[in-house]
């Protein structure tokens, strides 16, 4: 699936290159198993203290980062504006030279290393489902096991990592192309209308993560569930909410759109039915529906996991005070470890390098591995958060606060400085 038309230049993308700010001079902050609260920012000379309040109740407090709480050196008469304009070119200078580090391993690494391994995956997964397929016509326990799991393998690698990468483009360094697969991976085998999972996920989670009526993740919200519901039994209803939550969506788009998108959902949904009833030999057509969801659902439950723990329960903001770029993704964001599992069927970009996927979204998940190292320690020199947490470590502090976290609103993070 080499690139088609006229392809760009290697490297980092003109919007991910330029989005510069963060601010210098924050401590670096993990997560171990708690709401992360509010950062500690340092600041020069005496800084300005204010307590605030974590998701979880506690105070913590919070300092200005790069701004004096007097006036600046050589400016005697406290002259407003002169401290937030010095710490704004900090904040591009921070956010420009971990680019330019970035930029280098980008333009140095191949084809394979950018797109390659990871248009590779998806190949192989396309290669599994005639395996699959025919696992299911198996009257045994294990073959036909075998063939649930693969296909639910698949499905999920596709569908999450396909549509999430071609949202991004980066599958491929042709717009041109990556419309394409962005119809093919998110509308046919995901039921889901390209331009809706272009703007809610690029433009407003991306552009506004952690942004209170923005990118807060509040879509995940089901505060009329309670917390094992929510986190065991309703992930089952994804392959059922999905598509109909699409069909709503396409009141906000074109008619063309809309009907491409209705054609795309159709077709997808009865390959996966045809095939089941005349290759895998079901017999009736409610047993192929139940497979259908069987498969569609296999990794449901870590796809909402993955989504609500990697930002809910982290600093959040109110959108005229957010702070710059860099701050907001490292702040907002958490990494969670390597899965071999997850890693396959949902890609590095969701699971172990979400901070570098946040800072840099339009690289393939296999370039976002490649910088991990390069941006964990560039965001710990720096003394900027680089949040980690593992899996069933965010489950139980979910299962702990779900009341907090996931039903009440969340307090904003204030950065406290000269205003």
């Amino acid at each position: 699936m080499a690139s088609a038309g006229r392809a760009t230049e290697p490297g980092l993308p003109r919007e991910m290159a330029m989005e510069n700010g963060d601010t210098a001079g924050q401590r670096g902050q993990q997560v171990n198993g708690e709401v992360s609260g509010t950062p500690r920012l340092r600041g020069i000379g005496d800084p300005l203290l204010r307590d605030t309040t974590a998701p979880d109740g506690s105070r913590t407090e919070v300092m200005a980062a790069g701004w004096e709480s007097g006036p600046v050196l050589g400016d005697e008469d406290g002259t407003p504006g002169v401290a937030p304009q010095r710490t704004g070119q900090q904040e591009e200078a921070l956010m420009t030279e971990l680019s330019e580090l970035v930029q280098k391993v980008v333009k140095s690494s191949s084809w394979w290393e950018r797109h390659g391994v990871d248009i590779s995956i998806l190949a192989c997964s396309f290669l599994l489902l005639p395996a699959g397929f025919l696992c299911l016509r198996s009257a045994q326990t294990i073959p036909f096991l075998a063939g649930v799991l693969t296909l639910g393998v698949v499905h999920h690698t596709l569908t999450v990592k396909g549509s999430h990468l071609a949202s991004h483009n980066a599958l491929t360094e042709s717009k041109s192309w990556g419309k394409v697969w962005a119809i093919f991976f998110i509308e046919l085998c995901s039921a889901f209308t390209v331009e809706q999972a272009t703007y809610n996920h690029v433009k407003i989670h991306h552009g506004y993560t952690n942004v209170i009526g923005l990118g807060d993740s509040s879509t995940w919200k089901l505060p009329f569930l309670n917390r094992y519901i929510y986190m065991f039994i309703a992930p089952l209803a994804v392959p059922i909410l999905t598509p109909l939550v699409a069909l709503d969506l396409l009141r906000n788009v074109e008619w063309k759109a809309a009907l491409r998108t209705l054609c795309c959902m159709f077709l997808g949904f009865y390959c996966h039915y045809w095939l089941l009833l005349h290759v895998s030999g079901f017999q009736s057509p409610w047993s192929a529906l139940l497979c259908m969801l069987l498969t569609r659902s296999l990794l449901a439950h870590p796809y909402i996991h993955v989504n609500i723990f990697q930002h809910i329960g982290l600093p959040m903001f109110a959108a005229d005070r957010k702070p710059k770029r860099i701050h907001l993704m490292s702040l907002g964001v958490l990494n969670l470890p390597r899965n071999a599992l997850l890693d396959w069927s949902f890609g590095h970009s969701l699971i172990s390098c979400h901070v570098e996927h946040h800072l840099f979204p339009s690289l393939s998940d296999n370039m976002c591995l490649k910088i991990k190292p390069i941006v964990s320690q560039y965001l710990k020199q720096k003394k900027l958060p680089y949040n980690e947490d593992t899996y069933g470590s965010r489950l139980r502090l979910f299962l702990q606060r779900y009341e907090e976290l996931m039903v009440h609103a969340p307090p904003i993070t204030d950065l406290v400085g000269i205003q």
